[in-house]
């Protein structure tokens, strides 16, 4: 392990069928005024809604709704958030939702107290959060992000065509997060599928940097073959409790940092997807598995041993036969029919893309890169193989 790191995640997890029972431990300690955030009301399809109210009622709460928070959250809805929690002194702002609704929801809790505009100072500048933060607790039904144990904010900016993500310090992270597999199980095989991908894609994009015998690669290995045991498992019986929560407890382990500790890291796929969903709306995990393969397959030879050993790793290729290149196209290519089992898209087109965005999208990514420092140029001819 070359890098030197330290570790800090404040975020308490409570995990399980009776999970939602600490909500009411934790509401002590906070005041009175509390937000809720959602998203287009399936929480209220599977009774999570009223179970949630009851116990906030329960509390002695005052309660201040903000619904229908989109898949791409967007900065309009962050502004408003960032109005409501003003005009009534909120002291928590309670996400109830995905890693979307969780994104907000942190994105709110720094927005609302900046002076200035918080999109150019916080996600464009990159500057330190000085201002009041509003605490964010959190009820997940949707993984994929591990928004619930970070203080990673992706928001979409309609008017400048712009998705950024930032990632804050661990004082906006969540100060707790409620995980029950169950609320899971009300999502459409679309949407666990995504989130399924959005998982693997944050273990990949951590993984595939460095060439030091690095102890944290084992344990992304092992994340990542649980993560696809488990995924199998889901797309033939979706209600499996077990798969469900493994595949929930993989998607936080995948990005609360653990996964990241002395690794370099590359997040061009997230850089590249951030902007095709800026000009699409499409799905994230969608946009991920459509960008994945054709930007590894770009990037292979520049980091071929760690393409080999994730073939042989991962996806437990055991051939002797062929070629170090050969082998690990196998493994890239074992990658490619798991994004079909999942039935995800594998175009820019199935996502609504036109050529004449290609060149758009290319020159507004951010540009980085692990195993190659990618250009405009580069994300271009990605772009291009993908669509």
């Amino acid at each position: 392990m070359i890098l030197d790191f330290s570790f800090h995640n404040p975020t308490k997890i409570y995990f399980g069928k009776t999970a939602l029972d600490n909500l009411s431990v934790e509401l002590e300690n906070y005041g009175k005024n509390i937000l809720l955030i959602y998203g287009k009301g399936a929480i209220k399809k599977i009774g999570l809604y009223d179970r949630v109210l009851e116990i906030l009622k329960a509390a002695n709460k005052n309660v201040i709704e903000l619904a229908g928070i989109k898949p791409n959250p967007a900065y309009t809805q962050v502004l408003e958030g960032a109005r409501l929690v003003r005009e009534n002194s909120i002291d928590l702002i309670l996400a109830v939702g995905g890693g979307s609704t969780i994104d907000c929801a942190k994105a709110i809790s720094v927005s609302a107290y900046c002076e200035g505009d918080p999109w150019e100072k916080y996600w464009i500048n990159g500057e330190q959060v000085t201002n009041k933060i509003v605490p964010v607790g959190t009820i997940l039904t949707m993984p994929g992000t591990a928004s619930e144990m970070n203080g990673g904010s992706v928001i979409t900016n309609q008017d400048k065509m712009l998705k950024n993500g930032r990632v804050f310090s661990s004082n906006v992270h969540p100060k707790f997060s409620v995980l029950n597999p169950e609320y899971t199980l009300s999502v459409s095989e679309y949407q666990m599928a995504s989130g399924i991908f959005d998982a693997m894609s944050h273990l990949m994009e951590q993984y595939f940097s460095g060439t030091d015998d690095n102890t944290t690669d084992y344990l992304i290995e092992g994340i990542m073959k649980s993560l696809i045991h488990s995924a199998k498992i889901a797309i033939k019986n979706p209600c499996d409790y077990e798969a469900r929560s493994n595949i929930m407890w993989c998607a936080t382990l995948g990005l609360n940092y653990i996964a990241g500790l002395s690794k370099s890291q590359d997040w061009e796929v997230h850089m590249i997807e951030h902007q095709i969903g800026a000009y699409t709306d499409c799905t994230h995990g969608a946009g991920l598995a459509v960008v994945s393969v054709p930007y590894y397959r770009y990037i292979c030879k520049y980091g071929l041993d760690k393409f080999v050993r994730f073939a042989k790793n991962v996806w437990d290729i055991k051939t002797e036969e062929g070629s170090r290149e050969e082998t690990a196209e196998l493994g890239i290519q074992k990658l490619a029919e798991f994004i079909k089992e999942l039935k995800l898209p594998t175009t820019l087109r199935e996502l609504g893309a036109t050529e004449e965005m290609l060149p758009l999208i290319a020159d507004s990514t951010v540009v980085g890169g692990g195993y190659k420092q990618m250009n405009a140029q580069d994300i271009l001819q990605v772009l291009k193989n993908c669509y």
